[in-house]
């Protein structure tokens, strides 16, 4: 593993559009993860986005995000494909080789396995013709699916060549998922790795993901997001590390401070990777 395999999600820095991607590339990043309020609310609009994003030079690694998609039923489900082809216009946008889907919360979904796996199928063929790949993962409030046995158990009932799985080391530590679930996951079916740590304690654990999250090496959990890197780096995968820190005092500093942050944290796991033999 190197640096070029981090990448920086645009909600970790302030500023405009162009600031973090400047930012993000004066650091030495050569990958970026967007949202599509990145390219909407953009002052050129989507043109003026994709122009600033192809002028800086680096990857867009991955593309945020659709949630609440699989599990709902009629005029729901419709509503929720037609997002998810609109979403897909803006991936192909920038170039963007990955779609990022969280799991249902919504109240109107169903547990039921079979029709979670089709609806995943149904996305998945959605985006095989525009060369896009879709990682699955879930929040730690997911309502059905919240860890990741439940996530590959899915994935691999869709059985799809362009549907994996999304890890984000943040939902991991919330929900206290035990590293050994990882396991049974091949590093290929693996597309996408976020990390991210949190400050503080989980008594409302959405309010912590949305305001105090850290960088992987500057909280308590450093150890266990140290093994998690090695774990999936073992099992074969060679994608991305974006780092995905919603963290309001960040967005209060100048977006190079941030970057820099970002940049130590990547360094470290590069260490971290290089020199400790991978947990088991």
């Amino acid at each position: 593993m190197d640096l070029s395999h981090f990448a920086i999600d645009t909600v970790t820095l302030a500023g405009s559009l162009e600031e973090k991607l400047r930012a993000t590339r004066e650091a030495g990043f050569g990958g970026i993860e967007l949202w599509a309020k990145d390219l909407v609310s953009h002052p050129g609009g989507v043109s003026g986005a994709v122009a600033a994003v192809r002028a800086s030079g680096l990857r867009v690694t991955s593309f945020q995000l659709l949630r609440d998609y699989e599990g709902l039923e009629a005029h729901l489900h419709d509503y929720k494909i037609d997002i998810a082809s609109s979403l897909m216009d803006l991936v192909e946008a920038v170039a963007a080789p990955i779609l990022v889907v969280a799991s249902s919360t919504s109240p109107y979904a169903t547990d039921n396995a079979d029709r979670i796996a089709a609806d995943l199928r149904a996305l998945a063929a959605l985006a095989a013709p525009r060369g896009i790949r879709i990682a699955f993962g879930a929040p730690a409030w997911g309502r059905w699916i919240s860890e990741y046995p439940a996530v590959w158990d899915a994935v691999r009932t869709a059985d799809c060549p362009n549907l994996g799985v999304l890890v984000n080391a943040f939902h991991l530590l919330a929900r206290g998922t035990s590293l050994a679930t990882l396991d049974t996951i091949p590093g290929e079916r693996i597309f996408l790795v976020q990390l991210a740590d949190y400050l503080g304690d989980l008594k409302d654990i959405s309010e912590t993901a949305d305001h105090r999250r850290a960088f992987p090496h500057e909280s308590a959990h450093r150890d266990i997001i140290g093994a998690l890197v090695r774990k999936v780096h073992a099992a074969g995968y060679r994608g991305d590390y974006v780092f995905e820190v919603f963290n309001d005092e960040y967005l209060h500093l100048a977006p190079a401070s941030v970057a820099a942050r970002a940049r130590k944290a990547a360094e470290w796991l590069v260490a971290e990777t290089a020199q400790v033999p991978a947990a088991r």
